[in-house]
C-alpha cells in the first residue's frame, strides 16, 4: 500500500529538507515545494493526502493558499509558522486549516498531529498499515516500536513523547522490574537535564506517568520505591522481587 503523500509548502530550503527527512523516517511520502506556484504545479499531477503550509511565505501568503485549497477541495491542511501571534492562529483555523503548529516544533508532536488530522479525514489506514509490520515491546495496554521510537496506545494510535520522555521510558524498558536509583537516571539522561530545574527526574517521571498510566496518581507500571529510586513493572499482576 502506498504511503500517504504530504505536500510541504515552505520557502526555506533548510526547513523543507528537515521536514522531508522527518516525514520519510515516519513512513510518509513528502513532496517539497518552495512556493504557491510549485504547489499548484504538483497538485495537478500528484494527489496529496495532506499539505503543510508555512504561513509566512516569501512575497506570498500561506493563508491565501489555504483559502484557495479549501474553496476547491477537501484536503487536510496543517499550518506552520514562526510567529506566536494568537490572531494568526485564529485566522488560519477560520480559513480552513485543520491544525496550526508553531516553529520550532517538537518533531514527534508534528508527526502525531499529522496522523491525527489524517485520521479525522479517514485516511489513517495507510499510515497504520505502514507501521503495522514492526516488532513492538508491549506492556499493559501500550506498546513501543523501539526502532522508530514510537509509543502506541491500545487502538494503535501514537502517544507523542518528547525526546527526554522517550529516553527515560526506553531506559526503564531495558531494565524491567529493577529498582533504578535517581542518580543513575540523571547520568543516563545527560545533557537533557539542562532544560529542567531541580528534581528533574521527578518532573520527567510525572510527565511520563501522565502518558502511560491510566491513573497517574496510582501508577501500576512506573512505581516509586521510597529511598531507593524507581522501578518499571512490566506485568503489574506479578509482584517484582
Amino acid at each position: 500500500m502506498s504511503l500517504p503523500k504530504i505536500g510541504i509548502v515552505d520557502d526555506e530550503a533548510a526547513m523543507r529538507d528537515a521536514l522531508v527527512a522527518l516525514l520519510s523516517e515516519n513512513q510518509f511520502d513528502p513532496i517539497p515545494m518552495a512556493n504557491i506556484a510549485e504547489y499548484h504545479a504538483a497538485d495537478q499531477n500528484t494527489p496529496l493526502d495532506l499539505v503543510l503550509i508555512d504561513l509566512q511565505l516569501r512575497d506570498e501568503n500561506g493563508l491565501s493558499l489555504a483559502m484557495d485549497i479549501r474553496r476547491t477541495k477537501d484536503l487536510p491542511i496543517v499550518m506552520l509558522t514562526g510567529q506566536g501571534d494568537e490572531t494568526d492562529k485564529i485566522i488560519g483555523l477560520e480559513v480552513g486549516a485543520d491544525d496550526y503548529v508553531l516553529k520550532p516544533f517538537n518533531p514527534r508532536e508534528l508527526i502525531a498531529r499529522i496522523r491525527a488530522v489524517l485520521r479525522r479525514y479517514g485516511k489513517s489506514d495507510q499510515t497504520t498499515a505502514a507501521l503495522a509490520d514492526t516488532d513492538r515491546l508491549t506492556f499493559g495496554r501500550l506498546s513501543v516500536d523501539q526502532k522508530k521510537r514510537i509509543l502506541f496506545d491500545d487502538t494503535d494510535q501514537e502517544i507523542a513523547l518528547t525526546n527526554a520522555e522517550y529516553r527515560l521510558l526506553d531506559y526503564f524498558l531495558s531494565r524491567p522490574n529493577q529498582i533504578i536509583p535517581r542518580v543513575e537516571l540523571l547520568s543516563e539522561l545527560g545533557s537533557d537535564l539542562t532544560k529542567y530545574v531541580d528534581r528533574t527526574v521527578d518532573v520527567l517521571i510525572l510527565r511520563l506517568r501522565r502518558k502511560i498510566e491510566e491513573n497517574p496518581s496510582k501508577p501500576v507500571h512506573l512505581q516509586t520505591r521510597r529511598g531507593q529510586g524507581y522501578i518499571f513493572v512490566t506485568n503489574p499482576h506479578r509482584t517484582p522481587n
